[in-house]
């Protein structure tokens, strides 16, 4: 590609510059870029202690690869070859929410793999792989990728698409000064978000401290230890129903989704036909609902209703506690975030089809304190008050990471506009470089194919009959991106 934007474009690269794309990037070699192994060539049951690494998903984090293990035999790894992973490898994630996702393979002393749905790309020689590396993660490429992503549930970007990105390529005495001067700015920005996220999980085990020490570990003489059955009433709501998508009495409802500690999310409530039943399921303020199904550590996951969203029910993916007499609901609430971050309600729990379930029958027997109403009073509003302020300070931790985000994403585009170092008019221009790669690969001998047919597989013939997945355009819209 040239050094203008391209296609329709209107403004230029900086001098010396060229757009390319990842596959032009590529080491002249065999299987340049692959992906993992798919079907039964790589199954969970090939899984070892030790051996040869499986680089998967969970290796490719937001800021680089993770240290997360998984292993197959030595003897298995060398039917897979063609898939291994070395040092200095693009490892990028095709399937997640924000892609491309990339990491840089480090030194993992062991040999590797890589899985399905992970793609590793081996760049040339005459490529800085840390310039890319960034290029993917600029902005401008996210941006380009997000329109091509396909699959609900589980978004995907194929191995065509990621071939097809877009790269601006400077020359390569400048792609090091840039990583060099982007490396220096990213490090103050890494500390300074490392710094919140300390800061965060210090709030977080200040606000679990201040929960768990809520009630004493012996009782006051004047305090009473009763059950959550003796302390109120405990109902399970109302299971949904496709014939209810439709009736009279249409209302809104409230799931475990909406249902958060100490919060409940209105964005998006849902409804259906209560027909008959409204009053029983109708909640009214002062009713606790907690989460009856859900991952092992947040099930029993409180929050008060205090009357928003007005007029609405609750599904049978909660539980509603009503405090009795001589127990105030904002105490009852607490009794329940005190028990969850205490982890005593997964000791109640059952797991079915990876869903923990906290019944009503097991949660009536667990403990519960009532002290007298006076002191309930006084509690409450202490918590209330060390809690609102390890909030607000939270909230500040959240916009400093945001802000981090933000500094991030700028300066990233900025490095990818040639604004970040300075450009030397001795450089080789781009265009040579990508001239001498494409020239290099052209030379290579092309590889033979047999005569001999082999039997496909019935995913093979599947494949063959499914529509290909296009090769996107060119880049236009990235390279109008990049100049905007």
């Amino acid at each position: 590609m040239s050094e203008s934007g391209g296609v329709g474009g209107e403004r230029e690269l900086p001098t010396g510059w060229a757009w390319s794309t990842l596959q032009d990037l590529l080491a002249c070699e065999p299987r340049a870029i692959t992906d993992g192994p798919f079907g039964s060539n790589l199954k969970s049951a090939h899984y070892t202690e030790s051996g040869a690494r499986v680089i998967r998903l969970q290796n490719i984090g937001d800021e680089g690869f993770r240290d997360e293990r998984a292993y197959i035999s030595l003897e298995h790894f060398e039917t897979l070859r063609a898939h291994e992973v070395r040092e200095g490898d693009l490892l990028l994630a095709s399937l997640g929410e924000t892609l491309p996702r990339v990491a840089i393979a480090p030194k993992l002393g062991e040999p590797a793999i890589v899985k399905a749905d992970v793609i590793r790309a081996r760049l040339h020689s005459k490529v800085a792989t840390k310039w890319v590396y960034y290029a993917l993660l600029a902005p401008q490429s996210r941006a380009y990728a997000g329109a091509l992503i396909k699959g609900v549930g589980r978004p995907r970007l194929g191995m065509a698409a990621m071939r097809a990105i877009p790269v601006p390529v400077p020359p390569l005495a400048e792609q090091h000064r840039i990583v060099e001067a982007l490396e220096e700015q990213l490090s103050r920005i890494d500390s300074g978000a490392a710094t919140l996220r300390a800061a965060r999980r210090r709030l977080e085990g200040l606000r679990k401290r201040a929960l768990v020490s809520v009630v004493p570990e012996a009782l006051p003489a004047s305090w009473k230890m009763t059950t959550v059955e003796g302390a109120g009433t405990l109902e399970l709501g109302r299971a949904r129903h496709p014939d209810w998508h439709q009736g009279p009495d249409m209302r809104p409802y409230l799931r475990v989704a909406n249902v958060f500690e100490d919060r409940i999310d209105t964005a998006d409530v849902m409804e259906m036909d209560f027909s008959g039943v409204w009053e029983k399921y109708r909640l009214e303020p002062g009713d606790v609902l907690l989460n009856e199904g859900q991952s092992p550590h947040l099930v029993g996951r409180p929050a008060l209703y205090r009357g928003v969203p007005e007029e609405v029910a609750f599904t049978n993916s909660l539980l509603r506690f009503k405090a009795g007499d001589g127990v105030l609901p904002e105490w009852a609430l607490l009794v329940f975030r005190r028990h969850l971050h205490a982890k005593r309600f997964m000791r109640e729990v059952r797991i079915t089809t990876n869903i923990a379930h906290l019944s009503s029958k097991r949660l009536k027997q667990v403990e519960f304190p009532v002290p007298p109403l006076d002191v309930q009073k006084r509690l409450v509003q202490q918590s209330e008050e060390l809690l609102s302020g390890i909030a607000v300070m939270d909230r500040q931790v959240s916009v400093g990471l945001k802000r981090a985000d933000a500094l991030r994403a700028a300066l990233l585009r900025q490095a990818f506009e040639g604004g970040l170092a300075a450009q030397h008019s001795g450089d080789e221009p781009a265009s040579v470089l990508l001239a001498g790669i494409a020239a290099e690969r052209a030379a290579q001998p092309k590889p033979k194919r047999s005569r001999k047919a082999t039997a496909k597989t019935p995913a093979q013939r599947t494949a063959d009959v499914a529509a290909p997945e296009p090769t996107p355009a060119p880049a236009l819209a990235v390279q109008q991106e990049f100049e905007l």
